[in-house]
């Protein structure tokens, strides 16, 4: 009886070891896969929902978030506001949900930042550009693979050559964020 009683205690021992060791290899695979989402992924679990973005060099800004391109977001604020946000310029984001989601599609996993701005330049859309300490308006002329111009005149105003004070080539990643009304 004493050996029966010993041999069922050493299997149930060896039971809850394999339980234990099936536990720690999951446990490491969830871990590991975890590891591979981005933070354009859990964004793009989260389209549709309103979210807060803390910026480096601006002011947090919150709206819907309505697309997620290969290095950027889209926003859309109040006042009919679209807020373009390259994810180098994120420090914190307020509002995601638990999910998170690949880029579907080989066209989507190719909009970027420099395609969205070579969108607002050809529209002629007035915007305000956040890059360094003081936001710029006027108008995107030219999208290079690394830089922007931006022709600066006030938002109420046209873009017409007696409006424009300045023209002035900015890094993108020094850009922050471009607003459009």
């Amino acid at each position: 009886m004493r050996l029966e009683a010993l041999f069922e205690d050493l299997e149930s021992q060896f039971e809850a070891l394999q339980d234990g060791d099936l536990y720690g290899e999951v446990a490491d695979r969830i871990r590991a896969e975890v590891g591979k989402i981005t933070v354009l992924d859990r964004l793009r679990g989260a389209v549709g929902t309103v979210i807060r973005v803390e910026l480096r060099h601006a002011e947090p800004v919150q709206g819907t978030l309505s697309r997620v391109g290969k290095d950027c977001l889209l926003l859309e604020a109040e006042r009919y506001e679209e807020w373009l946000i390259p994810d180098t310029a994120l420090t914190g984001i307020h509002g995601l949900g638990p999910f998170a989601e690949p880029a579907e599609g080989a066209v989507a996993a190719k909009l970027g930042l420099a395609h969205l701005l070579r969108g607002i330049a050809r529209d002629r859309s007035p915007v305000t550009l956040y890059a360094g300490a003081h936001p710029l308006t006027g108008t995107i002329d030219r999208v290079g693979a690394d830089f922007l111009e931006i022709a600066e005149h006030p938002l109420d105003a046209p873009r017409r050559r007696t409006e424009v004070y300045n023209s002035r080539l900015v890094p993108t990643q020094a850009l922050d964020a471009v607003r459009r009304r």
